[in-house]
């Protein structure tokens, strides 16, 4: 059974709304449908597009072929761009549809060694402030002993 998605007009005379229908290609236009995926108004500014995207890509896999103003609405949707994804028609960088493989865990870090204590150097133990004053500098001990 050929299978299409197509619009069938429903509204009054002069003012058109349209379903998104799955249908036997052989039935009329406004006939018996499968399935109803979505709506398409085109008299609301912007124009109201709502189509059930999964329906509309599970159709589309099982060989639905959709009309020329039907693809339109499903590029719009986004349908038609995931059912080309699918089909490896487009190629996406960085794609999320792909299974993307389990990282192997990461070995833990090992500790950084310690470093080797360095032996410390004994600094002299601050000396009173009487003695601090006490002591003369290099160049007055020179002085004091060439006198």
């Amino acid at each position: 059974m050929p299978v299409k998605i197509r619009l069938t007009r429903m509204g009054k005379k002069k003012q058109p709304s349209y379903r998104v229908v799955v249908v036997d290609s052989r039935k009329p236009r406004d006939g018996a449908y499968i399935e109803q995926i979505g709506r398409y108004d085109p008299r609301q500014d912007p124009s109201l597009i709502e189509i059930d995207n999964e329906r509309a890509l599970d159709w589309l896999q099982k060989g639905a072929q959709p009309t020329e103003r039907a693809k339109k609405l499903l590029e719009i949707s986004g349908a038609w761009t995931r059912f080309a994804i699918d089909r490896g028609e487009i190629h996406t960088v960085g794609s999320t549809s792909a299974p993307a493989p389990e990282p192997a865990p990461e070995p833990a870090p090992e500790p950084a060694p310690e470093p080797d204590p360095e032996p410390e150097a004994e600094e002299p133990a601050p000396e009173p402030k009487a003695a601090a004053e006490e002591q003369d500098t290099p160049a007055e001990a020179a002085e004091k002993e060439s006198d």
